[in-house]
């Protein structure tokens, strides 16, 4: 009897129902959880660690809170990209075997290195976003 209350409640509880009133338990004795909101973290978490895989191609959108360096593909002559910025202009360096390349980009300004285009959509002291694009 007791394992049977026990699977009568959980069934209660995960579809958010009262206990059944064959189980021998009056229905205030059920208790289910309040949903916990998820959404308000999801953002700040993708604000803090961007994809950087995503920018291989040179295609992605970075939402940065501080320098940052990662790889891109080999066939823009350059295997990594590092970013920093100041409230007032972000640096893009790119290097490779034998090859360094740099940009430096004011708010809300377009430029490239090595065929990735970059666009500085906002930039403040402590948040840059930029959009990355292959750009031949």
């Amino acid at each position: 009897m007791a394992q049977t209350t026990v699977a009568l409640l959980l069934l209660a509880a995960l579809t958010g129902g009262t206990a059944p009133a064959h189980s021998g338990l009056a229905p205030a004795q059920t208790r289910t959880a309040a949903p916990t909101p998820v959404s308000a973290a999801a953002p700040a978490a993708s604000a803090a660690r961007p994809n950087f895989r995503a920018c291989y191609d040179g295609r992605c959108k970075l939402t940065l809170s501080k320098a940052v360096r990662f790889r891109v593909s080999p066939r823009f002559g350059v295997t990594r990209l590092s970013v920093s910025f100041t409230r007032t202009s972000v640096r893009v360096r790119a290097t490779g075997p034998g090859v360094t390349s740099q940009a430096v980009l004011g708010p809300r300004s377009t430029g490239s290195v090595n065929g990735i285009g970059i666009r500085v959509v906002s930039l403040s002291r402590t948040k840059a976003v930029l959009r990355l694009a292959p750009v031949r």
